[in-house]
């Protein structure tokens, strides 16, 4: 495999597995594309300008040596195709889960962690606002949970914490990667000046709340899409 062209496998080995098994007809998840897949475009637009705004920033910034050369505005193909090719690869984890696990573990426990997320993250998000890719994510985190638990009352969030905890695990392989993990140079760097400097492996602590709140929005539309429907 050629290096330039490493980004654009990560994303199309992270969506070409869960793609295939959306068609298995015991849960056929492609039944859900109607609600999830504007869902994940609504989610990706948001997302796409925020990137495009901190990469102009020079927040946050791609290394042409693992990129195909295409670009879109400021940001390489593959940056764009993230935001449709993980969002999709996790809903699909959350929905699978809700079908292969019954018993919804965590929903006693769903509004104290919710309660708990939204303290620090607003806490800490109003603190370090000064940096800005931990200061932003931490309170469009923080709002977005708030605005659940306060005005939609869903009751999924026991299934989305669960399920995150089974996202996290390839989302620290593919974001390890783009990181720095087993590559000479990172895919994807970062200016320390507006992030922590904490890291797991090579990834920042920033983005496992980054990924939060990106899969949370796709799920979180979706799901009420759907309800809406249902109870028309």
């Amino acid at each position: 495999m050629q290096s330039k062209y490493l980004y654009l496998t990560l994303n199309i080995a992270s969506f070409i597995v869960p793609f295939a098994f959306s068609f298995y007809p015991k849960a056929n998840f492609s039944k859900k594309w109607k609600y999830v897949l504007p869902a994940i475009f609504a989610t990706a637009v948001v997302f796409i300008a925020w990137d495009a705004l901190f990469t102009e920033m020079g927040i946050w910034g791609f290394n042409p040596k693992y990129l195909s050369g295409i670009y879109i505005f400021n940001l390489p193909l593959e940056e764009v195709l993230f935001f449709f090719c993980i969002p999709y690869a996790c809903v699909f984890t959350y929905f699978a889960l809700t079908y292969l696990v019954e018993r919804d573990y965590l929903f006693p426990h769903h509004e104290l962690i919710s309660s708990a997320l939204i303290l620090v993250l607003l806490i800490a998000g109003g603190y370090y606002m000064n940096k800005w890719y931990t200061g932003v994510t931490f309170l469009l985190t923080g709002m977005l949970l708030a605005y659940q638990m306060i005005k939609l009352r869903p009751r999924y969030m026991g299934r989305f914490y669960f399920a995150f905890i089974f996202i996290l695990i390839p989302f620290f392989i593919v974001n390890g990667i783009l990181t720095g993990s087993f590559i000479d140079e990172p895919v994807v760097w970062y200016n320390d000046n507006h992030n922590l400097g904490i890291r797991i492996g090579t990834v920042p602590i920033e983005d496992a709340v980054y990924g939060m709140l990106l899969v949370l929005m796709s799920i979180g539309i979706a799901e009420e899409a759907e309800k809406r429907v249902e109870n028309k």
